[in-house]
């Protein structure tokens, strides 16, 4: 089966990612499940929903493996499940209604009451029910906890119990400034913390043995809380063991436990956990068990108790999450396509035209923005890889006729163009005239990005801060009163052509001698630029309207220069005098503001499906922006975009995939809006005498060889004129 694996991934040690995967966790799932024989793509939600509907449709997925939190809300668990039921994907784990119930613990305590199940007494706290005396009649000690959260999150054995009314007071005030949906305030119960862990198909009743908790006591902390810091920061200090209690003990858990899974109807998997208290020394009976809560989305790290339960019972790791998947297809009624992964019906790709300029040896740094035929092979090795067709197009002068031979469904774009300050925006501008979907900006956003006066004038309009700048186009205009230093650059060039640090200049008898050089060397205009001192970022976005915004990657300057330039050397060939940071080291305050700026950039130049912008952030925090890229390049392992999407979750065949993305959505409303009409997809042209072979990859691996299977060095013949209407 095709699995997708919807996840949050954790780039940080910082709470607000306490319940996201960590990238270890997505490896293992995802190598578990192709083990099993399923073909997985990995989507991180991070970002926009937009985006992740638009990489589901574009995919299709027989199932998706969903361990997904979301990101803010009492219903955050809930939201994916949801968008999935309405795209008619089904999906492991249990549905929105009962992720919605299980993370409000108030409400999950009171519906299990009605089933017999002790918990302890507790009450939910907001600022309203405060002034209603919500505090009073309280009885000591108490364990102070957010409402909506897991992983502990919120929980400290420091300072969550309270033993008096004045303690009670100041670690309500505080915590309901951090988690103002509310908390749970109830009684504290000493003992241990044992789990019991559900998987369909696994266990009786799916239910494994319970999993006790035991801290080391040199790192205890003095109401023995297994907390946040115990859970996230500090996990070594605690042992997983299988429950050393009571055999009626263990049968009162497993019981427990089954009522719970029935009371809330837990699908595929869960997780319950309790507290198991000492009786008095003349009690007949030793121990009392509490409920404390249930995880209906439960953690699938290798290291979980889940596992180690499993083990108990001679299952590994991935025979659970075969079981897990059995189950949802079970559910779903899709299992005889479990049954026949291997002899399924493949899905029917589509014929991706592959558009591009080819880097030839010799041709300098006017053939600097073209790709490599590596680049090219991985590039089109990675589209295949998705089950599509891939036809190689070299935008060339006869690129028109290929074209229309080719007839394909969609077009991947990066061909640079060939010559002018509109060259990026030929293909696309191709493209449409020819009514077919293709990915990346469309012809208007790349001729406004390739032009840097033009686009610096959109941000300054658009309120974005950018270097105050001149564009000389004979360099005897006279010159702005600038604060020097200024960088002088290449009017319209990409890949910092004409760039090194010997563009920064410090008066304007330098900058006049400067411009002259690149007016004479490359036949255009020369952007006068005030040098922005301070840090250096790339961010990279993927999407439409509203973007997904990858994390910032700083450009540290080693060599210390006064200033410093990421110029034409460092970008061709890499060099020692810079390395990379990503993510950057910023805090929360600063990653918004570059988010921000980064978002509100593409936004203004009316980017699409992929873009890279260069910024600087001065001392007193104001971000400018000095480039917008729309076509970025994808080499891998090299370009900047392709190490940022490592850092988020994405390899580069991912990478590919999501901007692919964008154009096969368009592709599928076009259909659908010409369908009721009759209207066909492809323009009206006549069959060609022949299309161009397609292109073959050995592996979903880029390739090091520079053969392609089309002779990319060699034009196609023309075909005839197409006959238009029997013309």
């Amino acid at each position: 089966m095709r699995i997708a694996l919807t996840h949050n991934l954790k780039l940080t040690g910082s709470p607000e990612e306490a319940e996201f995967d960590s990238p270890a966790t997505i490896d293992a799932l995802s190598e578990a499940l192709g083990r099993a024989g399923h073909d997985v793509e990995r989507i991180e939600v991070s970002g926009p929903p937009s985006r992740v509907i638009a990489r589901l449709e574009a995919l299709s997925p027989d199932l998706v493996f969903n361990t997904a939190e979301g990101h803010k809300g009492k219903t955050r668990e809930a939201f994916y499940p949801a968008l999935l039921d309405e795209l008619g994907f089904p999906y492991t784990g249990s549905d929105a209604y009962t992720l919605c119930v299980t993370l409000d613990k108030t409400l999950t305590k009171r519906i299990l009451t009605g089933y017999g199940i002790p918990t302890p007494r507790g009450r939910l706290v907001t600022r309203a029910t405060i002034e209603n005396g919500a505090l009073d009649d309280i009885t000591f000690p108490v364990i102070v906890k957010p409402n909506f959260e897991g992983s502990s999150k919120g929980i400290s054995g420091d300072f969550s119990v309270c033993e008096d009314s004045y303690q009670l007071a100041q670690v309500v005030d505080r915590q309901l400034s951090r988690f103002p949906a509310g908390l749970i305030v109830e009684r504290y119960l000493r003992g241990i913390d044992v789990s019991c862990a559900f998987v369909e198909g696994l266990g009786h009743d799916g239910l494994l043995e319970p999993i006790e908790y035991v801290v080391d006591p040199r790192f205890s902390n003095l109401y023995n809380v297994y907390d946040f810091h115990l859970k996230n920061v500090r996990p070594e200090h605690v042992t997983l063991r299988v429950a050393e209690l009571p055999g009626e003990v263990l049968e009162r858990i497993k019981s427990l436990s089954r009522r719970i899974v029935r009371a809330f109807d837990l699908k595929d998997m869960g997780r319950c956990e309790f507290r198991v208290t000492p009786r008095s020394p003349s009690s007949q009976h030793g121990y009392d068990v509490h409920f404390l809560e249930v995880d209906a989305l439960p953690s699938l790290d290798p290291s979980a108790g889940l596992f180690l339960a499993a083990r108990r019972s001679g299952a590994e790791f991935d025979d659970v999450i075969r079981a897990i998947v059995k189950s949802a297809c079970k559910r779903r009624g899709i299992t005889s396509l479990l049954e026949s992964t291997t002899a399924r019906k493949q899905k029917k790709g589509l014929r991706v035209g592959f558009t591009f300029n080819m880097k030839r040896e010799g041709g300098g740094d006017a053939e600097a923005e073209f790709d490599s035929p590596t680049t090219i092979q991985a590039i089109a090795n990675a589209i295949e890889s998705y089950g599509h067709t891939v036809v190689p197009l070299e935008a060339k002068p006869d690129l028109p006729h290929q074209l229309m031979a080719a007839r394909p469904d969609v077009v991947f774009n990066i061909a640079e163009g060939l010559r002018g300050r509109g060259r990026e925006s030929q293909v696309p501008a191709l493209c449409e005239l020819l009514g077919i979907p293709y990915s990346g900006s469309d012809p208007t956003t790349l001729s406004l990005c390739l032009d840097k006066g033009l686009t610096k004038q959109i941000l300054r309009a658009a309120g974005i801060d950018t270097p105050d700048w001149q564009v000389l186009t004979t360099g005897r205009e006279k010159m702005k009163p600038f604060r020097y230093p200024v960088i002088v650059k290449p009017n319209a060039e990409g890949t910092s052509k004409g760039i090194t640090s010997a563009s920064v200049v410090n008066d304007e008898p330098s900058a006049r001698a400067a411009a002259k050089l690149l007016l004479e060397r490359y036949g255009q205009p020369a952007l006068v630029e005030e040098y922005i001192v301070g840090r250096e970022f790339t961010v990279g976005l993927l999407g439409e309207r509203r973007p997904k915004v990858l994390p910032p990657m700083e450009v540290v300057f080693i060599e210390k220069k006064e200033h410093p330039v990421y110029g034409y050397e460092e970008k061709q060939y890499g060099t020692s005098r810079v390395r990379f940071e990503c993510p950057a080291q910023l805090t929360a305050a600063e990653v918004k503001r570059l988010d921000k700026v980064a978002r509100d950039t593409f936004t203004a130049l009316g980017c699409r499906d992929v873009a890279r912008i260069d910024l600087r952030m001065t001392k007193d925090g104001t971000v400018f922006v000095i480039e917008c890229n729309p076509l970025p390049g994808l080499t891998p392992d090299f370009s900047d975009l392709c190490n940022i999407g490592k850092v988020a979750g994405m390899d580069y065949r991912t990478l590919i995939g999501e901007i692919l993305a964008g154009c096969i959505k368009r592709y599928r409303e076009q259909r659908a809006a010409a369908a009721p009409l009759g209207v066909p997809n492809a323009p009206a042209l006549a069959p060609p005498p022949a299309a161009p072979t397609p292109m073959r990859a050995t592996s979903s691996a880029p390739q090091t060889s520079t053969a392609l299977a089309l002779p990319l060095t060699t034009a196609l013949p023309s075909p005839p004129p197409p006959k238009l209407n029997g013309t």
